[in-house]
């Protein structure tokens, strides 16, 4: 049977849709979180796919949420229940279920698999977490501050912890939404040089120079799946790094603190912060719901 010859549309970094396109999502996003509760089917006949060989709450809740608020249906694949782990090369995978769903979404450690995956794929996929980004995450804190405090043109972010995936999905989005980010962090754990790089960004190894005047101070988790090996060393390492009352003083006044969650308060974020008037944790999770969406309509129907 002869392959058909198309290029579907991806979500595999911020970078995939264009700084205009990422706007009109989250403005859609916000239309359809005052109204999300009205009947309507958009997706109505739709089914996304959704792999996960790391674990999830979030992204896997939200995901089917919205599918099922769209009117379509989400379906659950993990690798203890498929051929992802039992060797099977992931583009033969790509090959035959992207011909039986309209959309994948994958959550997977090496960013490799996903690009290898899109690119045999005959449908939209969708960055549900790699190792080295986390975009959905992005578009809910993005939505996030635009919801409570306008657009995050020309403000400063300050990120204080690992140079993760997360670190490299600010950056991404430093560029996108034109906003400056300071990156805290052991010189140790820095993020990558090549992306790092780009204009927008500040590196320092201060938190506190970091959330100076800062809008915007986001953290997360100082051991991520994946390094639970590494957690007594890193534990060491980042002691300084946490987000406490002091260190939120010296943000603007109206200045919001996120985390993607899981928090361990405590460590990177103390309970007083994680709880306080100044997070906006709470919101930002349900936002996940809200931005994937919007972006599932962005990929399968357009504009």
């Amino acid at each position: 049977m002869t392959e058909l010859k198309h290029e579907p549309r991806h979500f595999l970094t911020l970078l995939d849709l264009s700084p205009a396109e990422l706007k009109a999502l989250l403005t859609r996003a916000l239309e359809m979180k005052r109204d999300h509760r009205v009947d309507s089917t958009p997706l109505a006949g739709k089914t996304l796919i959704m792999i996960f060989e790391k674990s999830s709450t979030r992204t896997r809740v939200s995901f089917e949420v919205a599918m099922h608020q769209l009117g379509g249906n989400a379906l659950f694949l993990s690798a203890r229940d498929s051929q992802f782990g039992r060797g099977e090369p992931i583009g033969d995978s790509a090959r035959v279920l992207t011909r039986m769903g309209d959309a994948v979404m994958l959550r997977t450690f090496e960013h490799e698999r996903l690009v290898e995956f899109a690119g045999h794929s005959r449908v939209p996929v969708i960055n549900g977490l790699t190792d080295r980004f986390h975009p959905c995450q992005l578009l809910a804190d993005v939505l996030t501050y635009r919801e409570k405090r306008g657009d995050l043109h020309g403000r400063t972010v300050a990120w204080i912890g690992d140079g993760n995936n997360m670190c490299h999905s600010y950056i991404n989005a430093a560029a996108q939404f034109d906003f400056r980010l300071r990156i805290a962090t052991p010189p140790e754990f820095l993020p990558d040089p090549a992306l790092a790089a780009a204009g927008h960004v500040t590196l320092t190894d201060d938190p506190r120079e970091a959330a100076t005047d800062a809008d915007l101070v986001v953290t997360d988790v100082w051991a991520s799946m994946g390094q639970e090996d590494e957690r007594a060393t890193r534990l060491e390492k980042f002691r300084g790094y946490q987000v406490d009352a002091a260190l939120m003083k010296r943000a603007n006044k109206d200045a919001l603190f996120m985390h993607c969650l899981p928090a361990h308060r405590g460590e990177e974020v103390t309970a007083e912060v994680l709880e306080g008037p100044q997070s906006a944790v709470w919101d930002e999770a349900e936002n996940r719901l809200h931005a994937q969406k919007a972006l599932l309509l962005t990929l399968l129907r357009g504009k």
